[in-house]
Order: structure tokens, then sequence, then C-alpha cells
């Protein structure tokens, strides 16, 4: 399932919050837990490595919102995006 939703969107960083996406982001979650406490075994590490997967996702996901807002800024002039902000939601939160 990793292998497709990286084919479909390019890239591993599996959304938790989307409905059709939940388990596999649990379970990727869960072997980033894994990696992280150094009890994935290497089989599986070179699999996902295989891959290119991110082990860090929330590194990625924060520099890709901090960019987000960098662009927002150099259109707007500042940093406040407001409330109603149609054209990037994910911003406002």
């Amino acid at each position: 399932q990793l292998c497709a939703f990286k084919t479909q969107n390019g890239h591993c960083n599996v959304p938790q919050n989307d409905e059709q996406t939940k388990d596999l982001a649990k379970w990727f979650s869960y072997q980033r837990l894994l990696y992280n406490k150094k009890t994935l075994s290497s089989h599986r590490i070179q699999q996902l490595n295989s891959i290119e997967i991110n082990w860090y996702g929330c590194y990625h996901s924060w520099n890709e919102k901090f960019n987000q807002l960098r662009a927002f800024k150099a259109a707007n002039g500042h940093c406040n995006v407001p409330s109603n902000y149609e054209r990037n939601k994910s911003l406002v939160r």
C-alpha cells in the first residue's frame, strides 16, 4: 500500500487525518517508531529505504509549511494568514 501511495502522490508522507489513508498512516507511523527505537529489522529498513521514505516525516511537513508561509509573505508582505484564506487552508491552522 505504501508503494502505491508513493506512486500516486510522489512521496511517502501519508496523511493521518484522511479517512482513506488512516490505516496506512498508523502502520507507517509505527514503522517510524520502531525505527527510532532501533527495533525495526534491518530487512524492513532496507525495504522502506528502497522506496526512499522519509524517516522523519514531521520535519518534511514543517519545512513544507514553512516554505508555503514564506511564499505567502512574499506575495502579501506579512505572515498574518487570514482565517478565511481559501488558497491554502492548512496555513490557517
